[in-house]
C-alpha cells in the first residue's frame, strides 16, 4: 500500500468514525488503527524491544482513552503512537528531537500538502489515455444522462426512484472532518524531518567521541585548564556547605517549629518551589561542569567527588520536602497538586541519579535528557492508566480529612465513592455536583463512537 493511499485511507476512516460524533472511543479505535499500520507496513523494524513496549503502551493507552476519555489518557495515546511512529521510521535520530518536529510538521504540513510529489506518484498520460477516456466514461455517460432525461418524461415513478429523497448529510461538516482528518493523516504518515535534525542529532548522542580532544580543553580562554578545576572544587565545595547549612536551617523550620495549620499551606508552596529552584540549579552546575573535559581528567577526582556530594545532599532535600508534603496531606488529606508534589519530587530524584550515573560512567550532558524523556513519557503512562480521583476520594473518606463535598465533586472518575458518601452523610455538593452529574448522564446518553466506557458502568442516579 502507498503513502497516499494509506493517507487516504485513514481520511476516510477518520471520517467514518468522527462525523456527528464527540471524541470518545472512535479516538481509541483510530489511535488502535494507526498502530496496528505501522506495525504492519514496519515490521521489519520492530527488531529493537522497545519498538515492542511502545507497540503494547500504545494500545494500552487506547483502551485507557475508551475507558477514561480524560485529558491525561489523551496525551498518553498521542506520545505512545507519535513516539512509535518516530522510533520506527527514523531510529537513527534521538527520541527527544519529537517534539520540535510535532511543532514544526503542525505548521508545515498546512503547506507540504500542496506539494503533490512527495506523496503523490508520478503518472505517465500514455497516447491512447484520451481514447479510454472518450470510450470507456465519457460516451456511456453522456447516452445515460440523455435517456434518463427521455426516460424520466416519461414515467413519474422512474423520475422519483432519482428525485424524491434527499440524502440526510451535513455536507459542512463532513467536509471539515474530511479536512482535519486528511491533515491529521498526512502530518502522521508523512512528516518532516529536515536536514539541520540529522546534522545535529550527532550532538544528541550519549557517549563522547572526540576524548583525546577534549582532554586539554577548558570552557573559558582567559583561564588555563588547572585554574578552571581548581575553581570548579572550590565552587563545589562552597556550595555543598551552603546546601548543608540550608538543609540544616530547613529541616529544623520543618520539623522543630511549631506551625500553625493556617500557615502550613503557605510554608509547603514556598519550600517546595525553594527545592524546585535548587534542583534545576544543581543539575545546571553538574551540565556546566562536566560537558567535556573534565569527564576524563584524571586530575578531577576531587571535582567529581564534590559534584557526587552535591547530587547527594539534593537528594537528602528532596526527601526532605517529600516528608512535609506527606505532613501536609496528613492535615488536609490528597489533592491531585499534591499528588503532582510527589510525581515532580520523584522525577527530580531519578534526574539526579541520572546526573549521578552521567558523572560515574562519562557521559555527555545529552544523556541526562536523553534518559529523562523516557522516564516523563513513564509518568504520562502512568497518570493514564491510574484512577487517581478515586483513589484521592477514598483515602480522604478513610482518614476523614478533605471531604468538602464540593471538592470531592469536582475530582474525575470517583463517582460511587463520591455519591455513596454524599449520601451516607446527607451531603450537598451543590453546584459542582449537578455539573458532575449532568456530564454523567452526556456520555450515558452519547452513541457509542462519542462515549466514555467507564460511564456506562455507573448506575443511573434516581
Amino acid at each position: 500500500m502507498k503513502k497516499h493511499q494509506i493517507i487516504l485511507a485513514c481520511t476516510a476512516v477518520f471520517a467514518l468514525l468522527f462525523y456527528n460524533e464527540a471524541p470518545g472511543i472512535n479516538v481509541s479505535i483510530f489511535g488502535v488503527m494507526l498502530t496496528l499500520l505501522v506495525s504492519y507496513f514496519f515490521q521489519e523494524k520492530l527488531v529493537d524491544r522497545s519498538h515492542l513496549v511502545l507497540v503494547m503502551t500504545s494500545i494500552l493507552s487506547c483502551f485507557a482513552f475508551a475507558w477514561y476519555g480524560d485529558a491525561a489518557s489523551f496525551f498518553s495515546l498521542a506520545l505512545s503512537i507519535l513516539f512509535l511512529q518516530f522510533k520506527t521510521q527514523d531510529d537513527r535520530l534521538k527520541i527527544i528531537q519529537i517534539f520540535p518536529l510535532i511543532i514544526l510538521n503542525g505548521f508545515t504540513s498546512l503547506g507540504r500538502i500542496f506539494i503533490f510529489k512527495q506523496w503523490l506518484p508520478e503518472r505517465k498520460i500514455h497516447n491512447d489515455f484520451a481514447k479510454k477516456l472518450v470510450a470507456f466514461v465519457v460516451i456511456p455517460v453522456v447516452f445515460l444522462g440523455l435517456f434518463f432525461i427521455v426516460y424520466s418524461f416519461g414515467s413519474n415513478h422512474f423520475s422519483s426512484l432519482f428525485t424524491d429523497y434527499t440524502l440526510d448529510i451535513d455536507i459542512f461538516q463532513l467536509v471539515l472532518i474530511s479536512i482535519l482528518g486528511f491533515y491529521i493523516s498526512f502530518s502522521f504518515w508523512n512528516y518532516w524531518v529536515p536536514d539541520a535534525c540529522y546534522e545535529f542529532n550527532p550532538k544528541l548522542k550519549n557517549d563522547f567521541s572526540n576524548i583525546s580532544e577534549l582532554k586539554n580543553q577548558s570552557t573559558f580562554t582567559f583561564l588555563d585548564l588547572d585554574f578552571e578545576r581548581k575553581s570548579g572544587e572550590i565552587t563545589l565545595f562552597l556550595l555543598n556547605i551552603m546546601l548543608l547549612v540550608f538543609i540544616g536551617t530547613y529541616n529544623y523550620e520543618q520539623f522543630f517549629e511549631v506551625v500553625e495549620k493556617s500557615n502550613l499551606s503557605a510554608d509547603i508552596h514556598e519550600r517546595v518551589n525553594a527545592v524546585i529552584f535548587s534542583i534545576l540549579m544543581a543539575v545546571g552546575v553538574i551540565l556546566f561542569y562536566f560537558k567535556g573535559g573534565f569527564n576524563f581528567d584524571e586530575k578531577a577526582k576531587t571535582l567529581k567527588n564534590l559534584a557526587k556530594i552535591w547530587l547527594t545532599l539534593n537528594v537528602v532535600l528532596i526527601v526532605s520536602a517529600m516528608i512535609k508534603n506527606t505532613e501536609y496531606v496528613s492535615f488536609y488529606g490528597l489533592t491531585y497538586k499534591r499528588l503532582g508534589v510527589y510525581a515532580f519530587l520523584i522525577l527530580s530524584i531519578v534526574g539526579l541519579v541520572i546526573s549521578f550515573q552521567k558523572i560515574r560512567k562519562q557521559k555527555t550532558n545529552a544523556y541526562l535528557f536523553n534518559q529523562m524523556v523516557w522516564y516523563f513519557y513513564g509518568t504520562v503512562l502512568l497518570c493514564s492508566y491510574v484512577n487517581w480521583g478515586n483513589l484521592v476520594t477514598t483515602y480522604n473518606i478513610s482518614v476523614n480529612k478533605g471531604v468538602e463535598p464540593v471538592f470531592l465533586s469536582g475530582l474525575n472518575f470517583n463517582d460511587e465513592a463520591r455519591r455513596e458518601y454524599l449520601e451516607k452523610n446527607n451531603l450537598d455538593g451543590k453546584n459542582s455536583e449537578i455539573t458532575r452529574e449532568q456530564l454523567i448522564t452526556n456520555y450515558q446518553n452519547a452513541g457509542f463512537l462519542s462515549k466514555a466506557l467507564y460511564y456506562d458502568f455507573l448506575q443511573v442516579k434516581n
